[in-house]
This record gives structure tokens, C-alpha cells and sequence, in this order.
């Protein structure tokens, strides 16, 4: 800043060029209190330089206001950017905030340089307070200082044009409300678009008012339902075209350079026969030490990623930000591209492909003695499908020759019998959840949903993950090597005082001294298995658990009654996984491709990232099924179906469809003649004058009333009568609805309904 002048005639140094040129040398101090000071303004001078102010600004010589004025053209060295867009490499690209392009001329852009250690990770629509470099003029930067303020709401919908201009917005969230478009604000959107829209001013009548900012396209194609999910929930599903070049750069073989030749050992890959990506091969045989009698050596490999995946390459780049692949019913949006996933790190059969291997010893009662770490150039000897491999240990007619039997799964299911002893000694959570799968057409809508039968082979290939996951672990700790860790903490104290309450409903008890362990709910599963709780329970003590999360901090996996657990068999799909393949070869001294200092420095805040992406897929993906279902249900309206009751709330009742796998709502309002009450520890809701009601877990007979496929969104009516329930141990919820529907006058009743997940 300018120093104060000395006492003269201010008339004769308070001029435009003057104010000008003291702007252009300071242009982050040049508010109009600097100004005045630097210029020794006072008393009615003041007048003179608001006057040139307001002279240069209605001139177009000057932008900003009062607190920073700055030249057309000029930016402070820190000012406020908006994030707008990413460039064809992938990096995000801001813009001045407020940029007035009829003075300042063509809006300058900015590469955003951040650091994710440093706080949180701006993206695009954030605004932020950055520093800029601009010595490149061909490629000005902006690091960022501080992160102002999230992405600006914006909402989704579906454009459906109205008679005159314009059109409105159908909303896709169940919790959207429905905008109105302006003629000349559409965009160019066409019936049917999936946009996205800006909302603005409320109006005092009709629905409120919205402009296109994005047009996404067209509902019409297959893979809609889950294009409305990944915008919804800003899921990276395309690739910047640096991160593709580099993938397509990547080559074709790496020789043995750091490598041990394992080609000639018989490893396969045992997946769905749907599978386009092999990223793990197993094998196994008789341990020949005579100090292991009965024991077996498994053999684990995983595809080698870090190898083509180098920390701080396009490639790795986008790999964090995505921080897993997503899987949708009618795609998979990888978290790397088809080059690397699917062809250069897929175990295909009969070819050359880099590997991360585990060998490990188990012994005659299944746990495991000890266990290395190779870097291996391998040649899967088969491709087996699940079903398959099942069928040839079945002794059923199955594609898998006689030599692949005998020698190599025969010898795998050997070493699964010995893991499974140990498994059932530890006792890991035995929840009984089955998983449903949609089928879907060529037009993209559900054919039928079906449970996939829960095979041996299946189990097989988990336990053996699981024991490769935990020798990486176990690996790096002992070389006080930095890692993610797959953390799963126990149930809090809160969760399991309130687990402990409902199950004295059901004259259960859950102990109350010591450490629980995951023995103790396997015990209390046991009782109700194959009873009329059974689901109920296997409900509630899921809703108990905490969440399973990536950290740099190991607290165990309280799940699997693990001490030690980090994921490291899927790189392809899960960063976390390629993180903990850089930090073996990193602590192992196995060649190129390993953890750096910086990689190192940013676990955490990359632990934080992972983690949410993996919530953000988790929720895309149930989203995209309620939608498919509600799609492939809304012509039924009418029909009743058999539920299980998924959900108990103050506003009513949730019921799962079994057969779909999806879920709709029961508004309290309608489920009877009399007052229902709302009991939260026994999970319910008790008509407060037959005291019959309806449970979480019940098996219940509705009909569909609602469909409403784009919000993914039904509405059912209660048709099975309330049962008689036991006598709760707490007070009832002050919550009640009167029999005609109408709310009561407690303020506890909720405006809105909120599915509970």
C-alpha cells in the first residue's frame, strides 16, 4: 500500500490518473478507505474522490465497490472464484465471481490448484476465496485459501413444455417440489429432457419459478433411471479425455523387470458369469512341510493396478475423486477407464498380466501361520463362473475340465473347509439379509427380480479375500507402514441401549457387562431363526451396527471380529484397495509404483473422501432400484401385494415388497379408525383402543394406491387388521392422528415424510 502523503494542495494530486494508477499497484488493498488514506484524504475532499469513483465506474474504467475497486480486465492477487467446469485433463476451472463481461470484457478462467490435506475438497459450483498466479498467461492458476460456500442448490427434473412457451419441471426427488419455466428461460429443453434447473423467485401464486441451467438428455434411453441418479448425487461418470489418453498410453505388457514368474502355477478366476473385469485369481494344494501336517498353502493374487495407476497422474486423479466404481442395474460407472479395468489389469485366461500376490500357509484347524508378499508376472490357467465351478465340485454336468477339478478346485475347497472351521470359531456377525437382483430387458425396465441362489463357491471366494485382506494389514503394520484401513467400530452405547430395550419386549435379553462381541448377537439371532421374529431381529440388530468406514486409524472390524482389516483385493473398483497395494510395494521394496510422501501426508483426508463416495454410490444405487421398481409397478395400481413392514416412523409405516426389493409408504393417517401411537422402543405402532397394531418385521397384505416412477416414490393401503401386540416398556410417542386422517394438535406430527434410512 502507498504511503500516507505529505500536507499539499489536494486538488492537484487527487486525480483519475491518479486513482487509476494506485489501483493497478495495489489491487488487493484498494478499497475506498485505502484510498482516501493513501491519498491523505479528509474533511470535504471526500466529495471529490466519491465523485471521481462514481465518474470511473459509470465510465466503465473501473469495476468492484467500495471495499475493492479494481481495473477492467484486473484481479486482486486474492479474490472470490466460483467453480464452473473441469477441462479436457480433468482439473476444475473457476471463474471471478460477478465478472461483468460488458466492462471487464471476456471472462477470465482459472485452474484450481488445491491441496485435499489442507481442508475440504472444493468442487464444481463451490466458491472460493483463492490466490492467484497468473505469471503463465496461457495458464493462469488459482490455489485455493479457504472454501466459502458449497455448491449452490440446484434441482433436477424433468422438462414437460406447456401450451405458449415454457414449460414446467417434474420433479425426480421425493422431496422436490415442481417449477415453472420462463419461455426464455428453457434452454432449448425438449419434452421429455432431464435437466437441471436454478430455482428463483417464489411467486405469490401457482408454482414457483426456475430456469434450465443444464440440459442432461433425454429419458427416453435405457440407462435413464440411473442418469438421474448420478447427477443427483454428482457422481463423476465421465472421463476427461487426458485421463482416457493415458489409459490408452498404457502398455501392453510390463515383462519381468521386479518380478517373479509365477505363469506356470494353475490360478483362476471364479466369478459371475456375467463378469467383464477379473481382478483376482485364487489357488491352493497340500502344505508338504511335515511341521503342517493337514495343512494347506493358499494362493491369492490380485491385478496389479498400482503399476499402471501411478500416484498423481490423470489416471490416479480421477480415480480419487471417483473413489469406487458404481453399480447399477443396467451399467457400471468404473472407477477407472475399460483399458485398465476390463483388458490390461483383467485376469484373462492364456495371458501375460501383472500381479500383487499373497501366499499364505494355513495350517490343519484353519488358521493361518504365516504369509508373503510376491510381485508376480501370472497367466490365469481358467475362467469359471460361480455356478460352474459349483457344478464340478457337485459332481453335475459343468464346462470345467476333469484337470481343473482335480487339481484346482478340489484342492480350493479343501482349504475352505479348513478356513470355514476357523471361521465359525470366530464368530463373525451371522446377519441372514439376502440380496435381490433386477433383471432388466433390452429397454432398459425390469423384467423380474430374482434372490441369487448362495453358493459355496461364493462363500469360498469371500473367506479367502478376507484372509488376504488381513495378511496385507497384518504386513504393513509390521513395517510401520502408513495404510487405509477398512474400519467397522462396535455398536455405540446409545444403539445398544435402545437394541437391549426392544429386545426385552421379546423376553430377550443382551447382556449388559463386558465387551460385547459379535457372538453375542450371533446368540440372540439363533434364537429366533426359523421363528416369527426372525427377520425382525435380523432388522434390528443391523439398524445397531455402526457404519464401516476407511481410516488411516485402526479400530478393528468389529463385523468380522477382525483386529486387523484393509481392503486390498479389489484396486479395479476401490481406491482404498489401490492405496494398500502402493503402501506394500512401498514397504516391501518391490519396485515402481509405490506410496509417496504425499500420498502419505493425505491418508486421512483421502480416507474422508473414499468414505463418502462410497456412501454417495451406496445411495445411487438404492435410489436407481426404487425408481426401476416404482417404474415397473406403476400399471398395477390397484393390485395387492404381499410386504414386510421395513420401517416404523411417527408418519407412518414403511413396507418392503419382497418379491421387488423395493419399498413405498403407509401414511399413519390411514390405517384405521382409532388414534395410533407411536412406540419407538418396541419399533411399532399400537392403535391406542384395541392396542393391537403393526410391528417392524410384520408380514403384512397391501395394495398400491401410488406409483410414481421418476421420484421412485409408492404409496400402498393397509389391508391385513392390527395384531395384538405385547405391552411396551416405554412411553408412547406423543404423537396421534385422528381417525378421519386430520392431524392432531401435536406439533410432534411431521410435515413431510421422510423415508428412514
Amino acid at each position: 500500500m502507498a504511503k500516507r502523503a505529505k500536507p499539499f494542495d489536494i486538488s492537484t494530486v487527487l486525480t483519475r490518473e491518479a486513482v487509476l494508477r494506485f489501483i493497478a499497484d495495489n489491487p488487493e488493498s484498494a478499497g475506498k478507505r485505502e484510498i482516501a488514506k493513501a491519498f491523505g484524504v479528509k474533511g470535504d475532499s471526500r466529495l471529490l474522490l466519491k465523485d471521481i469513483l462514481a465518474d470511473l465506474q459509470a465510465e466503465g474504467l473501473l469495476a468492484g465497490g467500495r471495499k475493492q475497486f479494481v481495473r477492467p480486465g484486473a484481479l486482486p492477487e486474492v479474490t472470490v472464484l466460483e467453480i464452473r467446469q473441469r477441462d479436457d485433463d480433468g482439473g476444475l476451472l473457476a471463474v471471478p465471481l460477478g465478472w461483468d463481461n460488458a466492462l471487464n470484457g471476456d471472462r477470465p478462467s482459472f485452474l484450481v490448484r488445491q491441496t485435499p490435506s489442507a481442508g475440504p475438497v472444493a468442487g464444481i459450483g463451490d466458491r472460493i476465496l483463492a490466490k492467484l498466479d497468473r505469471s503463465d498467461p496461457d495458464a493462469p492458476t488459482a490455489s485455493v485459501v479457504r472454501l466459502l460456500e458449497r455448491k449452490k442448490t440446484l434441482a433436477l427434473g424433468v422438462f414437460r413444455p406447456m401450451p405458449g412457451g415454457g414449460g414446467r419441471i417434474e420433479p425426480v426427488e421425493r422431496r422436490q417440489l415442481e417449477y415453472k419455466v420462463a419461455p426464455d428461460a428453457t434452454m432449448g429443453a425438449k419434452e421429455g429432457d432431464l435437466v437441471e434447473v436454478e430455482p428463483s423467485e417464489r411467486s405469490r401464486v401457482g408454482l414457483p419459478i426456475a430456469r434450465v441451467t443444464t440440459i442432461i438428455g433425454s429419458l427416453q434411453t435405457e440407462k435413464a433411471i440411473s442418469t438421474i441418479a448420478l447427477h443427483a448425487h454428482d457422481i463423476p461418470h465421465v472421463f476427461p479425455r487426458s485421463v482416457l489418453d493415458a489409459a490408452e498410453a498404457a502398455p501392453d505388457s510390463v515383462g519381468l523387470k521386479d518380478r517373479e514368474d509365477w505363469r506356470d502355477l494353475p490360478l483362476v478366476t471364479i466369478d459371475p458369469i456375467d463378469a467383464k473385469d477379473h481382478d483376482d485369481a485364487v489357488h491352493a494344494r497340500p502344505d508338504v512341510d511335515p511341521a503342517n501336517p493337514g495343512g494347506m498353502v493358499l494362493t491369492v493374487a490380485i491385478a496389479d493396478v498400482s503399476w499402471y495407476v501411478r500416484s498423481g497422474s490423470p489416471l490416479d486423479t480421477e480415480a480419487r475423486l471417483r473413489g469406487n466404481s458404481v453399480y447399477f442395474p443396467d451399467r457400471v460407472v468404473p472407477m477407472l477407464p475399460e483399458r485398465i479395468s476390463n483388458d490390461l489389469c483383467s485376469l484373462k485366461p492364456d495371458v501375460d498380466r501383472p500381479a500383487l500376490a499373497v501366499r499364505m500357509v494355513i495350517s490343519a484347524d484353519g488358521e493361518k501361520r504365516r504369509h508373503t508378499f510376491h510381485r508376480i508376472l501370472m497367466r490365469s490357467h481358467a475362467k469359471i463362473a460361480y455356478a460352474e465351478a459349483q457344478a464340478a465340485i457337485d459332481g453335475e454336468p459343468s464346462p470345467v475340465s476333469a484337470t481343473i477339478l482335480a487339481d484346482v478346485l478340489r484342492p480350493l475347497w479343501d482349504a475352505y473347509a479348513l478356513l470355514k472351521d476357523a471361521r465359525h470359531r470366530r464368530q463373525p456377525l451371522d446377519l441372514d439379509l439376502p440380496e435381490r437382483k433386477l433383471i432388466l430387458g433390452a429397454d432398459g425396465k425390469v423384467e423380474r427380480v430374482m434372490v441369487p441362489e448362495r453358493l459355496d463357491a461364493h462363500k469360498l471366494i469371500e473367506e479367502f479375500m478376507i484372509q488376504a485382506n488381513v495378511a496385507a494389514a497384518e504386513t504393513l503394520e509390521a513395517k510401520k507402514q502408513s495404510l487405509i484401513y477398512r474400519a467397522h467400530d462396535a455398536p455405540s452405547l446409545a444403539k445398544l441401549e435402545s437394541l437391549r430395550d426392544f429386545l426385552r419386549t421379546l423376553d430377550i435379553a443382551l447382556a449388559k457387562s463386558g465387551a460385547l462381541r459379535p457372538s453375542h448377537f450371533n446368540g440372540i439371532l439363533s434364537q429366533v431363526r426359523d421363528g416369527e421374529h426372525e427377520s425382525l431381529v435380523n432388522e434390528v440388530v443391523l439398524r445397531s451396527q455402526s457404519q464401516a468406514a476407511y481410516s488411516p486409524d485402526n479400530i478393528g472390524h468389529f463385523g468380522l471380529n477382525l483386529m486387523r482389516y484393509a481392503h486390498f483385493t479389489s484396486p479395479i473398483r476401490r481406491y482404498a484397495d489401490l492405496i494398500v497395494h502402493r503402501a506394500l510395494v512401498t514397504a516391501l521394496g518391490l519396485g515402481e509404483g509405490g506410496l509417496t510422501r504425499e500420498d502419505e501426508e493425505q491418508l486421512e483426508a483421502t480416507a474422508e473422501q473414499i468414505s463418502k463416495a462410497e456412501r454417495r454410490a451406496m445411495a445411487a444405487e438404492r435410489d436407481t432400484v426404487d425408481r426401476l421398481i416404482a417404474h415397473h409397478l406403476a400399471a398395477r395400481i390397484g393390485e395387492e401385494f404381499d410386504g414386510r413392514i421395513a420401517g416404523v416412523t411417527k408418519a407412518g409405516l414403511f413396507v418392503q415388497l419382497p418379491a421387488f426389493g423395493a419399498d413405498g409408504f403407509i401414511p399413519i393417517s390411514s390405517l384405521g379408525n382409532e388414534y395410533f401411537n407411536y412406540d419407538e422402543v418396541s419399533h411399532s405402532l399400537v392403535g391406542s383402543r384395541s392396542g393391537g397394531g403393526y410391528r417392524l418385521g410384520d408380514s403384512v397384505l397391501v395394495k398400491l394406491v401410488e406409483a410414481i416412477p421418476l421420484a421412485g416414490s409408492m404409496r400402498f393401503e393397509m389391508l391385513t387388521e392390527p395384531r395384538p401386540l405385547p405391552a411396551s416398556s416405554a412411553s408412547f410417542h406423543k404423537m396421534r392422528v385422528r381417525p378421519s386422517g386430520r392431524p392432531g394438535r401435536s406439533k410432534n406430527v411431521a410435515a413431510k415424510v421422510r423415508k428412514n434410512r
